[in-house]
C-alpha cells in the first residue's frame, strides 16, 4: 500500500493515512487501498484495536480528491457516477462491520468522507483547534452522503446534526466535546498517546467479549425496542461465557 501506512504492535493496528502532500484526500487508488484493508481485518484476529490517524498532513482527512477524482465522478455516466459513490460508501460499513473497536485521532480539519471516517470510528480523539463539517452539501450536492445522514443524528442527535448537514458549517473540537461526538479533547502531540491508552485497556479486555460488544452497539443502535436489545446482549453473553469454559485450564 502506498496511501496507507499500517503495523500491528501488541494486538493493536496502527493505520495511517499517507497522502499528506494532498491532505490525505481520496482518489481511486486510496478507495482501492481501504478495500482491501477492511477486508483484511473482517477476519483477523491478531488485531483485537485499530487506531486511525492522519499522519504527516496538514489535517485528518479533506474529504474527496476534487482534483483528480471528483470529476471523473462528475464526468461519468450515471451508472458508472452511481457505482463510485455505491463502493466509497461501502467503506463506512465495512469499517463497522470490522470486528475491531476503531480509535480515530483527528487534527486540523476532517471534511466529506474524513468526517465519514471518524463517525464510523467508534471512539474519537480530537486535538485542540481541529474541526469537522459535512462538506457535500458545500460543493453543490446533497448533505445527506457517506453515510452522515445516519451516523450523526445518532451520535449527537437530530437537532444540531440537522443543522451542520443543511448548512455544510464547521463543527468545531470544543462543540464535538460539547455534544457528544468526540470523547477526549487533546493538543495534538498527545493524540496517539490517549489513543494507546484507551487501546491498552480494550485490548486487556477478552477479546470475543471485546467483539460481541462492538457487534451489540452496531445492531442495538437500529433494534426494534428493549426486548430486542436484551436479547443480543443476553446471545452474546452466552456465548463469550461459553468460550471461556472452553479455554483449558
Amino acid at each position: 500500500m502506498e496511501n496507507l501506512i499500517y503495523r500491528v504492535e501488541n494486538y493493536v493496528g496502527y493505520l495511517t493515512l499517507n497522502r499528506w502532500d494532498k491532505y490525505n484526500s481520496f482518489d481511486g487508488q486510496m478507495i482501492d487501498e481501504f478495500e482491501q484493508f477492511w477486508r483484511e481485518r473482517r477476519c483477523d484476529d491478531s488485531v483485537r484495536v485499530i487506531i486511525l490517524d492522519g499522519g504527516e498532513a496538514k489535517g485528518f482527512c479533506a474529504g474527496l480528491d476534487i482534483e483528480s477524482l471528483g470529476p471523473k465522478l462528475f464526468e461519468a455516466d450515471p451508472t458508472t457516477a452511481y457505482n463510485g459513490q455505491a463502493r466509497m460508501g461501502r467503506i463506512l460499513l465495512a469499517m463497522r462491520q470490522a470486528p475491531q473497536p476503531i480509535v480515530c485521532c483527528i487534527h486540523g480539519s476532517a471534511a466529506g468522507i474524513g468526517f465519514s471516517l471518524a463517525m464510523a470510528s467508534d471512539i474519537r480523539i480530537m486535538a485542540q483547534k481541529s474541526r469537522c463539517n459535512a462538506a457535500y452539501i458545500n460543493i453543490g450536492l446533497g448533505g445527506a452522503d457517506m453515510g452522515s445522514s445516519y451516523f450523526l443524528p445518532r451520535l449527537i442527535g437530530s437537532g444540531r446534526a440537522n443543522e451542520f448537514l443543511l448548512t455544510g458549517n464547521w463543527m468545531s473540537a470544543e462543540e464535538a466535546m460539547q455534544l457528544g461526538f468526540a470523547s477526549r479533547l487533546v493538543a495534538r502531540d498527545k493524540m496517539m498517546e490517549t489513543a494507546e491508552e484507551l487501546a491498552k485497556i480494550m485490548v486487556g479486555k477478552t477479546p470475543l467479549g471485546l467483539r460481541m460488544t462492538k457487534e451489540a452497539i452496531n445492531v442495538n443502535v437500529d433494534c426494534a425496542g428493549l426486548e430486542a436489545a436484551l436479547q443480543m446482549e443476553n446471545r452474546n453473553q452466552m456465548m463469550v461465557m461459553y468460550s471461556l469454559k472452553l479455554k483449558p485450564s
